[in-house]
């Protein structure tokens, strides 16, 4: 499996990894097909048409701002998160939108990015079709992409395929499953964390992986402490008010409560998830981890090993991050990281398997014991749903992101009392995850028809 570790980390905006940072990344994909065949001075008009999840839910998840920033050039990783509705304010106005940033047509949002509720492409929930016309109404080009979790991208010609762009490097230690990559590491007397590292040298090089790394976390430390100074009420209409800030400021005016209660780092567990999740549902930039719906799961996690963990190291922060990356690369290659496939199990679920493992990696866990932490992780995150409610990554998907860090941490705990010896292999909890995904109705999985998003009253 040649996935690199930055496939499963990417840098984004908010509020969905496969609702907003796939579909413009698949605007950006589509300018370059435009590109490649000289066809921008042809075009007089684009029509973008959603589908399944990506329409159910796509209006409270920012999917139309995303592709129309997308084909405006903005890149997820680079794009100016303050920039984004006064650039889409100024599509609204003029009704123009300047494809690529250069060439200006004719753009009515309502005439040429569509909807399409209750119907679906049938090779995955999240599906979008783009194509340009001439001043005749000929077609010149169009594609169909499908937003496959995570920020991956797939057109409608890879989605068949296996791999990844990167599926064509030789690795040293190539791994399909998790039977595999434990019995590879002990076979070469490696941990999961540098067998990972070899791997990545090959794919990345030493240079952008050090550098890598260290980008990841420090988006990520930078957005819980950005998360930490904001208020006011989230974006979308549910009128949810930001507490991160409360809290924060309620944990430090008071630190001898922290002696009191033997529980109360998890008050700051909790708050560097809702921190974080606060600025995703706020369009803010994030890192998708392994999607930006559970990006808070990961850094919350490594934020209480960096603050609370005696002995943490900037080593140790590389070494959670490589060893998360392993064990997401098996869900995304045996399983799915999609909420719009599989649940919120395939968010949550695997953002807390990927958190127990590393943070049992960090702690001297053996490489049984980080594959134990990784199948408690996800065992008990088996059939969780996703219903948010009014569409918006905000309820019940911010506290949520609390529950799977405070879990993520107690599954790190309970490998690390045990011998790594477990009756319940991992491969066979990402199994029995792909399956129940599969066994779950429609309706549990993004499309705000079921659940939560239809028991409480939305404003």
């Amino acid at each position: 499996m040649a996935l690199s570790i930055f496939d499963l980390f990417k840098v984004g905006i908010g509020p969905s990894s496969s609702h907003t940072v796939g579909p413009m990344v698949a605007g950006n994909r589509f300018l370059a097909e435009l590109e490649e065949r000289q066809l921008f001075e042809k075009i007089a008009s684009v029509r973008i048409d959603l589908y399944g999840s990506l329409a159910m839910t796509g209006e409270g998840h920012a999917t139309d701002v995303a592709i129309m920033i997308g084909l405006g050039g903005e890149a997820p990783d680079s794009v100016d998160p303050d920039s984004v509705l006064p650039t889409i304010e100024n599509i609204r106005k003029k009704k123009k939108i300047v494809l690529a940033g250069k060439y200006s047509i004719d753009f009515i949002e309502k005439e040429h990015l569509i909807f399409n509720f209750g119907h679906s492409l049938p090779k995955h929930p999240n599906g979008m079709k783009i194509q340009v016309s001439d001043d005749a109404g000929i077609v010149l080009y169009q594609n169909i992409y499908y937003s496959v979790g995570g920020g991956f991208v797939l057109s409608d010609a890879e989605i068949d395929q296996k791999g990844s762009d990167t599926s064509g490097v030789k690795i040293p230690y190539p791994f399909e499953n998790a039977k595999e990559l434990i019995e590879l590491a002990d076979k070469n007397g490696l941990t999961i964390s540098e067998m990972v590292l070899e791997n990545e040298k090959i794919i990345s090089g030493q240079e952008k992986l050090e550098k890598g790394l260290d980008q990841l976390w420090a988006v990520m430390d930078g957005c819980i402490r950005r998360g930490c100074e904001q208020t006011g009420i989230l974006p979308g209409g549910l009128n949810i008010r930001r507490r991160a800030n409360k809290l924060k400021n309620d944990l430090i005016s008071k630190p001898e409560a922290a002696f009191k209660d033997s529980l109360g780092v998890m008050d700051w567990v909790n708050l560097f998830a809702i921190a974080v999740n606060e600025e995703n549902a706020a369009g803010g930039r994030v890192v998708t981890a392994p999607t930006n719906g559970a990006a808070g799961v990961i850094p919350a996690v490594l934020a209480y090993y960096d603050r609370f963990v005696h002995g943490s190291t900037k080593e140790g922060i590389r070494t959670f991050l490589t060893t998360s990356a392993a064990i997401g690369m098996l869900y995304k290659k045996n399983a799915s990281i999609s909420a719009a496939e599989v649940g919120c199990q395939g968010e949550i679920g695997v953002a807390c398997s990927m958190a127990a493992g590393a943070l049992c990696a960090v702690m001297g866990g053996t490489n049984q014991q980080i594959e134990n932490a990784a199948e408690i992780g996800m065992e008990h995150n088996l059939g969780l749903t996703c219903d948010p409610i009014g569409g918006l990554v905000q309820v019940p998907c911010i506290e949520r992101n609390t529950m799977g860090a405070v879990k993520a941490i107690n599954a790190a705990r309970l490998a690390m009392q045990g011998d790594g010896e477990h009756h319940v292999p991992l491969d066979s909890v990402i199994e029995t995850m792909r399956q129940t995904g599969v066994d779950m109705q429609e309706k549990y999985k993004e499309t705000s028809t079921g659940g939560l998003a239809v028991n409480v009253v939305a404003c």
